[in-house]
């Protein structure tokens, strides 16, 4: 019997590990499909407190694993893959396997919607990324034009937050309006340096021979006509899925799939707790994340205190 199962190792579930484990419940941490969760796949995190010379995405990771397992977590590379919620100990059952908990905290995270093109995937972190906040300050990107893909409010803040490093910044939708909140659609249409490509599709990202990103290939919706806008990098900002399958009709989650806290880090399950970006549709930072999983961590600690009252 466990106290506490922590699901996902990114800074969320890592950070939960770290407190739950200097509180001396050995919690055990599922990973799931990738260790780490999605800030492995950033090169260079220069916005984490305590790094002034910006850390390495994997890097910043392996150190939180260690300092929480250096306090007795255990950390198990296995995925979650059914949960029954309905009564405790809660059963989970991992790699074929059953476990049981008597809290657990839910930090399964949420992945960015990729465009779905092969080229894509294969220049990820060699100009093709899906943060502006965490990668854009990158040298890669500095005075260069810029794409971002998307027309909704997170699409709108990553072109102006781009505008800070980038030459010019091509917002490329699909429609011919913006999708974007009217405070957030105005300000950048209003902007100097965003240049709005409507109705258009990004069909290929170049070049893999290089090795780089030099442009993307574009189609018009409309007409069909094809063409080539050359760009040092390309922003996806098209949406987030949150890793949230598996506790589908257990835990109250929004239309989207994010879980809805009933209060503070707590669910509507007594004993279970969220935090992180399966529950974060706003902010999707490495910090705030580390901070819902401190508080999630310290609420379990009370809950499991009240059961050994």
């Amino acid at each position: 019997m466990e106290k506490v199962v922590i699901i996902g190792s990114g800074c969320a579930g890592l950070t939960a590990a770290l407190y739950t484990a200097r509180a001396n419940l050995k919690p055990l941490v599922l990973t799931g499909r990738q260790p780490g969760g999605l800030l492995t796949t950033t090169s260079t995190v220069e916005n984490f407190p305590g790094f002034p010379d910006g850390i390495d995405g994997f890097e910043l990771m392996t150190r939180m694993q260690k300092q929480a397992e250096k306090f007795g977590a255990r950390v198990n590379f296995a995925t979650l893959e059914a949960a029954d919620l309905s009564r405790s100990p809660f059963k989970l059952t991992v790699d074929g396997e059953v476990v049981e908990t008597e809290t657990l905290i839910i930090a399964s995270g949420a992945g960015h919607r990729h465009v779905g093109l092969p080229n894509e995937h294969k220049l990820e972190n060699k100009g093709v990324t899906y943060c502006a906040t965490c990668d854009g300050a990158l040298p890669m990107f500095r005075n260069q034009p810029l794409v971002v893909v998307g027309g909704g409010d997170s699409a709108c803040e990553e072109a102006l937050y781009l505008t800070r490093f980038g030459s010019i910044i091509y917002l490329i939708h699909r429609r011919d309006s913006l999708r974007a909140s009217k405070i957030m659609a105005d300000r950048v249409l209003s902007h100097p340096k965003i240049k709005p490509v409507w109705n258009t599709v990004v069909t290929d990202v170049l070049d893999v021979t290089q090795d780089r990103v030099t442009g993307v290939r574009l189609q018009n919706v409309v007409d069909r006509s094809e063409s080539v806008l050359e760009c040092g990098g390309v922003f996806v900002a098209i949406g987030h899925i949150p890793n949230t399958q598996v506790f589908q009709g257990q835990i109250t989650t929004d239309e989207a799939g994010y879980i809805v806290p009933a209060r503070g880090a707590a669910t509507n399950v007594p004993g279970v707790f969220v935090a992180g970006d399966c529950a974060d549709r706003v902010y999707r930072q490495a910090i705030t994340a580390a901070g819902m999983g401190c508080a999630a961590a310290i609420e379990a600690e009370r809950f499991l205190t009240t059961l050994n009252q």
